[in-house]
């Protein structure tokens, strides 16, 4: 009877720790296998994207906006762009400024100070760069500093990393995704951020949109 009574309880470990080795196999597949393959790689044609022909910084909430008006220093200064997108400044009050390039602004100061003198010549310089959310580049998870980074021409995924700092030690680079939106249409693509930061895999680099996201998961393991 006692004899019995092992054998099934060994039976009873084995099958258990044979479900548990199922089990972790099959976390383990979907992790590291099964989600990356739900994105295809960025295709060829949008991996060195030039985009300076188009773009253009439009300023937005949170930009420090420096005025000069030739001449007439009592008009010229540095303010700040109010979350609501306006700015306020001497004789321009509540002035719609966030969308605009700093050349259209300068036209719009124009205008509002030619009522008070005559013939004003308006120079505008941003300073302390936001972006609007279509001109960013978002980072979120598993990035050492995640934030959104203004765009800039040229930029690369390589140039996003540097500037969020890198991955934390739980990332799961290889398992990163990139949501694209062309023509109002968000692709979702995998990124290789292990490769390239890590091993130096420069093949794993591309150029980047404005208003790309990079979403960096957490590694399982």
């Amino acid at each position: 009877m006692k004899l019995k009574t092992s054998s099934i309880s060994t039976c009873f470990i084995i099958r258990s720790l044979s479900i548990t080795v199922v089990f972790f196999s099959f976390i383990t597949i979907t992790s590291c296998g099964l989600f990356h393959s739900q994105h295809s790689e960025v295709p060829p044609e949008q991996r060195q994207i030039d985009v300076q022909k188009d773009y253009f910084y439009q300023i937005a909430p949170g930009d420090i906006v420096d005025i000069f008006v030739w001449g007439i220093e009592e008009l010229s200064g540095s303010v700040p762009v109010r979350p609501d997108g306006m700015l306020t400044t001497r004789l321009a009050e509540d002035m719609p400024a966030s969308g605009k390039t700093p050349s259209q602004l300068a036209r719009d100061l124009e205008k509002q100070f030619a009522t008070y003198v005559r013939a004003p010549i308006v120079t505008i310089t941003v300073n302390g760069f936001t972006g609007l959310s279509s001109q960013q580049v978002r980072v979120i998870g598993e990035a050492a500093k995640p934030f959104a980074v203004p765009f800039r021409k040229h930029m690369t995924l390589l140039d996003v990393m540097i500037a969020v700092g890198g991955l934390t030690e739980f990332a799961a680079g290889n398992k990163a995704v990139l949501v694209r939106t062309l023509k109002n249409k968000p692709q979702s693509y995998a990124l290789r951020i292990n490769d390239l930061i890590r091993d130096g895999d420069i093949s794993a680099n591309l150029s980047l949109l404005p208003g790309d996201v990079i979403i960096i998961p957490e590694a399982w393991f």
